[in-house]
């Protein structure tokens, strides 16, 4: 069983590098598919208020028996509930599907720069986290101009920042900024939603190594030190995914993956999405 690497957020608290994501993994099916990856090794999940999954993959807490504080959990208020009161409301809907007494993580899904409601929504989970109802608070899909602005308003800065981030989009400048103000960046659609796995470069690469291209693109992540979680509904690729800490990227390998950037999202624009 992989032992996965811990990345400590500006509080102290540790989160598991590589995890599980579940957007677009249906209520009645993520059940099982959380189980094998606790099977797998791992003990972080991502899910969000908007997949519609958290009371499955609350059963799957439930049912695993394995200790709570061993476990990493996620999830996300969504735009429609952002505000002061609407956010409050939203994550005790959340934490009541969850089964849970309290997430390690909660972040605001998007920016949603239209509602301009993310400054009421954060201090909203500023008094979350500090009626300890979650252990860390952060944002999702945030580029900088929002996130000096919770800089300047708000008590506490964000602990992560959950981006679309993949070697078609590294995001650079984003995470050069995360990194000199303590935020940890982490990547969504870390596999640029499976449009690089035929890639030649990353093929030859991974036949260089022995894993597939997914691994690759995996490694690159946790080499960049970003916090990665790829999604799969398949028991043998939820294995592979975590199978990448017995091989190493080196620096060529590194510069090679960096060349495939294009600038190309696979989601929304945090500018004008939400």
């Amino acid at each position: 069983m992989s032992t996965v690497p811990m990345i400590t957020l500006d509080n102290g608290v540790e989160i598991p590098q590589l995890g599980l994501g579940v957007w677009q993994v249906e209520n009645g099916i993520v059940t099982d598919v959380v189980k094998a990856a606790f099977d797998s090794g791992y003990r972080h999940v991502d899910t969000a208020a908007v997949y519609g999954n958290e009371e499955g993959v609350g059963r799957a807490i439930a049912e695993s028996g394995l200790p709570r504080d061993e476990l990493f959990i996620t999830t996300k208020v969504w735009n429609d509930d952002q505000g002061y009161d609407s956010t409050l409301k939203a994550f005790g809907k959340s934490i009541g599907k969850l089964g849970l007494e309290y997430v390690d993580l909660y972040l605001i899904h998007w920016q949603s720069l239209q509602r301009d409601k993310y400054v009421d929504t954060w201090k909203a989970m500023e008094q979350l986290y500090a009626d300890k109802r979650v252990r860390a608070i952060g944002v999702s899909n945030f580029h900088i101009p929002a996130l000096r602005r919770l800089f300047d308003e708000t008590d506490l800065r964000p602990a992560v920042n959950q981006i679309e981030l993949h070697p078609a989009l590294p995001q650079d400048e984003l995470r050069a900024f995360h990194a000199e103000n303590d935020i940890v960046t982490q990547a969504w659609s870390p596999l640029a939603s499976g449009e690089l796995i035929g890639h030649p470069v990353l093929k030859q690469l991974g036949d260089k190594h022995g894993k597939s291209p997914a691994q690759v693109m995996i490694r690159w992540h946790l080499q960049l030190g970003n916090v990665v979680i790829p999604k799969s509904k398949t028991p043998s690729r939820i294995v592979e995914n975590i199978d990448v800490f017995d091989f190493t990227l080196d620096n060529e390998d590194m510069a090679a993956i960096a060349d495939l950037e294009t600038g190309q999202r696979t989601g929304g624009d945090p500018d004008v999405f939400g």
